[in-house]
């Protein structure tokens, strides 16, 4: 080697190139992704379905329509848009998506707030019903293209949970209620149904703050019921908080079915009472059933408990007397499990939390707030349409990696991707990079619009 011959330095980085910014591109995009929600929802007939379910009617000379302000919105939620405003400027500065969506021209803030404003209860109530009709469209294509069975089983399981969602400064419709993250502060207390096999929600109420957990439920869950197959039997899981005869008593005249948390002022001295037995490889765990009843009831339930001996130092007297304390955990159930069981499918709803703090923190459910519970009650509904829009795509898809990953994950991995749009020859095509770091979602994604 020639004493001349410069070695190459072993490093991973050389000097920074001299950028030069040109500002002639046009038609380009950082949420090309968005394209084929976009065109999901066309294959939906997201628009038609909802001018024939929400009767929405506006003056002739109007150029926006309620759908038109969901769908911007919906879409933009899934984008990263958490506000009006900032849904506005998505749309209005993205020429790509407005050509791919066939928009000639989108609202700006004031009016997108507008088409909101403009909504009744009867509104609110129609929209609902069109997260089921979607819903239906979404599992009869799957059940065809063979994706998912969901249409078809015999049982659903369905976790119905609250969750609060606090808000600053006095909207319509806040209350102060129970909040465990900002006691006294004012906040919504929306209510949630999911579909444990697909992860959608199946349906949603905005409701006040000082809005009991179990109120209104037995109306719920009519709505709800209403809208499913008369085949399926449903299997409701809830928390103590829907420990509620009347909502006992509904299910069980439709022969439908019950996993809920027992909530009694004299639980543990009742449990206490009862003939306990070992269970099988449990060590320190205990099992007992029984038939229980209160005056309010129409007849008596089954009730299941499991305990576990508490690991604590006993008191001289506590010893004398031979007192042991436990952790009780006890159910009101129909299902034929043995009580680990039924404790164990009674944990898998911890999972319906986490779909709803997914939902508020990841696509802005109960988010975006106006002065109009009725129009913040609309946007609530559009945000659940953009959270189930995803879940609704990962469906379909049938990929696994999809199904698995959250909205933000979607949003970052498959929604922010480079695009320019080419048109010419009566045709538009979208550029986008040739490699992707996840090379299967991404194909998988892109198929979905076409």
């Amino acid at each position: 080697m020639s004493q001349h011959t410069k070695k190459e330095p072993n490093k991973a980085r050389g000097k920074s190139a001299t950028v030069h910014f040109h500002r002639t591109g046009r038609n380009m995009t950082s949420k090309a992704g968005l394209i084929p929600v976009i065109k999901f929802l066309d294959k939906l007939g997201f628009t038609q379905q909802f001018q024939k379910t929400v009767g929405h009617e506006r003056k002739n000379n109007a150029v926006y329509r309620l759908e038109d302000g969901v769908f911007l919105m919906l879409t933009g939620l899934i984008g990263g848009a958490f506000n009006l405003s900032k849904c506005a400027l998505l749309w209005s500065s993205c020429r790509v998506l407005q050509k791919t969506a066939g928009w000639l021209r989108v609202p700006d803030e004031t009016t997108l707030g507008r088409l909101f404003k403009a909504v009744s209860a009867r509104h609110i109530s129609e929209m609902e019903t069109l997260v089921h009709v979607l819903r239906k469209v979404v599992w009869q294509k799957a059940l065809r293209s063979g994706a998912s069975q969901v249409a078809a089983l015999q049982t659903l399981w369905i976790d119905v949970d609250s969750s609060v969602k606090t808000v600053y400064g006095k909207q319509e419709g806040v209350a102060k209620g129970y909040n465990s993250h900002k006691k006294g502060a004012y906040s919504y207390h929306p209510q949630l149904a999911f579909c444990t096999h697909t992860k959608e929600i199946l349906q949603g109420w905005l409701r006040t703050g000082s809005t009991y957990t179990s109120n209104g439920i037995v109306e719920f869950m009519k709505q709800l019921l209403a809208q499913l197959p008369a085949s399926q039997r449903i299997i409701f899981r809830g928390d103590s908080g829907y420990f509620v005869g009347a909502l006992l008593d509904h299910l069980d005249a439709l022969a439908h079915g019950y996993l809920i948390k027992v909530k009694l002022k004299n639980l543990v001295p009742l449990l206490s009472r009862q003939q306990w037995t070992p269970i099988d490889d449990k060590p320190g765990w205990e099992q007992c059933q029984f038939w229980y009843s209160t005056k309010n009831w129409n007849a008596s339930r089954l009730l299941v408990a499991i305990r576990e001996k508490k690991d604590v130092e006993y008191s001289p007297q506590q010893d004398l007397l031979g007192v042991e304390c436990y952790d009780y955990f006890c159910y009101v159930t129909t299902e034929n499990y043995t009580a680990w069981e039924t404790h164990k499918r009674y944990g898998q709803r911890a999972t319906s939390e986490t779909w709803i703090e997914e939902a508020k923190s990841q696509l802005g459910l109960a988010h975006i707030k106006t002065n109009d519970f009725l129009a913040n009650a609309a946007l609530f509904q559009s945000a659940i349409l953009a959270y189930n829009t995803l879940r609704w795509m990962a469906l379909t898809s049938n990929n696994a990696q999809l199904k698995k990953w959250e909205p933000e994950s979607i949003r970052v991995h498959l929604i922010c991707v480079a695009g320019k749009l080419l048109t010419g020859g009566n045709q538009v095509r979208i550029v986008l990079p040739e490699k992707h770091l996840h090379a299967r979602p991404w194909d998988d994604w892109i198929a979905l619009a076409t």
